[in-house]
Protein backbone atom coordinates (compact mmCIF):
# COMPACT_ATOMS: atom_id res chain seq x y z
CA UNK A 1 0.00 0.00 0.00
CA UNK A 2 1.31 3.44 -0.95
CA UNK A 3 1.47 6.27 1.59
CA UNK A 4 0.78 9.98 1.21
CA UNK A 5 4.46 10.63 1.96
CA UNK A 6 5.48 8.35 -0.92
CA UNK A 7 3.14 10.16 -3.32
CA UNK A 8 4.66 13.46 -2.16
CA UNK A 9 8.18 12.14 -2.79
CA UNK A 10 7.24 10.88 -6.27
CA UNK A 11 5.88 14.31 -7.21
CA UNK A 12 8.84 16.22 -5.75
CA UNK A 13 11.34 13.94 -7.49
CA UNK A 14 9.87 14.44 -10.96
CA UNK A 15 8.53 18.01 -10.76
CA UNK A 16 10.39 21.05 -9.38
CA UNK A 17 8.11 22.29 -6.58
CA UNK A 18 8.18 25.05 -4.01
CA UNK A 19 5.63 23.25 -1.84
CA UNK A 20 3.84 19.90 -1.88
CA UNK A 21 1.34 18.55 0.64
CA UNK A 22 -0.35 15.20 0.11
CA UNK A 23 -3.04 13.79 2.37
CA UNK A 24 -4.67 10.39 2.32
CA UNK A 25 -5.46 7.74 4.88
CA UNK A 26 -6.52 4.66 2.95
CA UNK A 27 -3.54 4.17 0.64
CA UNK A 28 -5.56 4.64 -2.56
CA UNK A 29 -7.32 8.03 -2.40
CA UNK A 30 -5.24 11.18 -2.01
CA UNK A 31 -5.48 14.96 -2.06
CA UNK A 32 -2.49 16.97 -3.23
CA UNK A 33 -1.67 20.68 -3.02
CA UNK A 34 1.24 21.54 -5.30
CA UNK A 35 3.04 24.84 -5.86
CA UNK A 36 5.42 24.94 -8.82
CA UNK A 37 6.88 27.53 -11.14
CA UNK A 38 6.41 24.89 -13.86
CA UNK A 39 2.69 25.73 -13.80
CA UNK A 40 3.31 29.31 -14.96
CA UNK A 41 1.48 30.03 -18.24
CA UNK A 42 -0.32 26.67 -18.24
CA UNK A 43 -4.04 26.10 -17.81
CA UNK A 44 -5.36 23.82 -15.08
CA UNK A 45 -5.57 20.77 -17.36
CA UNK A 46 -1.93 21.21 -18.42
CA UNK A 47 -0.88 21.67 -14.79
CA UNK A 48 -2.65 18.47 -13.77
CA UNK A 49 -1.08 16.62 -16.69
CA UNK A 50 2.37 17.57 -15.33
CA UNK A 51 1.41 16.08 -11.96
CA UNK A 52 0.04 12.89 -13.52
CA UNK A 53 3.20 12.58 -15.61
CA UNK A 54 5.31 12.84 -12.43
CA UNK A 55 3.41 9.86 -11.01
CA UNK A 56 3.58 7.81 -14.21
CA UNK A 57 2.21 4.27 -14.05
CA UNK A 58 1.47 4.63 -10.34
CA UNK A 59 -1.73 6.42 -11.37
CA UNK A 60 -2.87 3.28 -13.16
CA UNK A 61 -1.72 0.80 -10.54
CA UNK A 62 -1.22 2.04 -6.98
CA UNK A 63 -3.24 5.27 -6.82
CA UNK A 64 -6.97 4.93 -7.35
CA UNK A 65 -7.91 8.61 -7.03
CA UNK A 66 -5.99 11.86 -6.70
CA UNK A 67 -7.61 15.22 -6.11
CA UNK A 68 -5.17 17.92 -7.23
CA UNK A 69 -5.00 21.61 -6.41
CA UNK A 70 -2.21 23.34 -8.32
CA UNK A 71 -0.82 26.83 -7.85
CA UNK A 72 1.93 28.96 -9.30
CA UNK A 73 4.11 30.54 -6.58
CA UNK A 74 2.28 33.86 -7.14
CA UNK A 75 -1.15 32.24 -6.82
CA UNK A 76 -0.06 30.43 -3.65
CA UNK A 77 1.27 33.63 -2.10
CA UNK A 78 -2.05 35.30 -2.87
CA UNK A 79 -3.95 32.38 -1.26
CA UNK A 80 -1.80 32.49 1.86
CA UNK A 81 -2.39 36.23 2.28
CA UNK A 82 -6.15 35.78 1.89
CA UNK A 83 -6.30 32.77 4.20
Amino acid sequence: MITAEQVKTYIETALPCEYVMVEGEDGRHFQAYIVSGQFQGKNMVQQHQLVYKSLGERMNQEIHALSIKTFTPEQWESQVQLG
